[in-house]
């Protein structure tokens, strides 16, 4: 089975600080979920369109499961906390089988 990955792009942060609510409920449901966190706030190398962002990449044992993570009502929770006029481009992907 194909594992499941959270990446997610974090083009600008203007105040890192008001993330704190987003990340006290988004580790424990990633967590809950069988999430592994593979890489968040380090070194970044960008070519062609790409921007050196802050990128953070989330493992999973399956692609379903990277969704249902992503659909929990415990995730949704954390989404909620976002704060206003925050921008980051996330995607879920299928890994090679």
């Amino acid at each position: 089975m194909a594992k499941g990955y959270w990446a997610s792009v974090y083009p600008v942060i203007s105040d890192p600080e008001s993330l704190t609510a987003y990340n006290e409920l988004a580790g424990p449901a990633v967590r809950a979920g069988g999430g592994r966190v593979l890489s968040r706030d380090g070194r970044v190398v960008a070519h062609e369109a790409g921007m050196a962002s802050r990128v953070v990449l989330i493992e999973f044992d399956s692609f379903e499961q990277a969704v249902a993570t992503h659909e929990s009502e415990a995730y949704q929770k954390a989404l909620a906390a976002l704060p206003d006029g925050f921008e980051r481009d996330f995607r879920i992907v299928e890994g090679i089988d």
